[in-house]
Parts: structure tokens; C-alpha cells; sequence
């Protein structure tokens, strides 16, 4: 289902709780509504459409990824940038790091780790930052 992008800046300073197998609906909301979105926007967390889970997905190419319970465990090369946010009006500055390793479920609850660079990295460490509460 397609769901409307929180705005609500309490609800997404919120740290989100793990998600579990029960959560697979959320997943399912989370692609249709980036599907919904996806002429402006390349990445989404839980959050985003009001659940306080820890499940994100991201575009990388024609495939939108799932990671559930995702987890930066390295990261090397430290930038300044700037983003934006589809729940937020504007642009902001923030600090992100090249490359990252990540450790997380993918949508069938399978242990994964992946190895990221560029601007996929920076999509997810964006939405990352919406698990721990974090708004740039």
C-alpha cells in the first residue's frame, strides 16, 4: 500500500525498535510507496511512512533494495555533503563516509553483508540516520 510520507518531526526523531518477520507488510509499503515516489526520492526508512521499525529500502539501478535491521560496521573517507529529505522542506549539510560495510536481513529475513561506495552509500547512510532518530 501506498502510504503518506511522514512530516511529523517527533515521530521521526524517534528511534525505531528491530523489526521482525511480523513486519513484512511494512516492506510492502515501503516499495510501493518508494515506487510512488521514486521521480524524487532514491531511499526510505520505516519512519518515513510512520512505522518505528528498522527496515530501509534504497534504488540501485532498476533494483530497490531491502535492509532490515541494517548496520554500518566500517566506514573510510569522510566527505561533506549536502542532501535533502522527502520529509523535510529544504537542503541540509552533513558528513558521510565513502565507503561503508553493512550487515543486515534482506526481505526474506537472510543474513546479508555488503559492501558500498559513492552514492549508494550515502543513500544509505541517510536512511540510516532516520533509524536512530537522526534528521540532517
Amino acid at each position: 500500500m501506498i502510504r503518506e510520507i511522514c512530516r511529523d518531526v517527533k515521530l521521526l526523531k524517534r528511534k525505531s525498535v528491530p523489526a521482525t518477520v511480523h513486519d513484512t507488510d511494512v516492506i510492502q509499503d515501503l516499495r510501493d510507496t518508494l515506487r510512488a515516489n521514486r521521480e524524487r526520492c532514491v531511499g526510505m526508512a520505516a519512519n518515513m511512512i510512520g512505522v518505528s521499525k528498522r527496515i530501509i529500502i534504497f534504488s540501485s539501478g532498476m533494483l530497490d533494495v531491502v535492509m532490515v535491521n541494517p548496520k554500518i560496521t566500517a566506514k573510510s573517507g569522510a566527505f561533506q555533503t549536502e542532501e535533502s529529505c522527502l520529509s523535510l522542506t529544504g537542503v541540509r549539510k552533513c558528513r558521510r563516509w565513502e565507503q561503508i560495510t553493512v550487515e543486515y536481513l534482506d526481505s526474506s529475513f537472510q543474513p546479508k553483508t555488503g559492501k558500498f561506495s559513492g552514492f549508494t552509500a550515502q543513500i544509505i547512510q541517510h536512511e540510516c540516520d532516520h533509524l536512530e532518530g537522526i534528521i540532517i
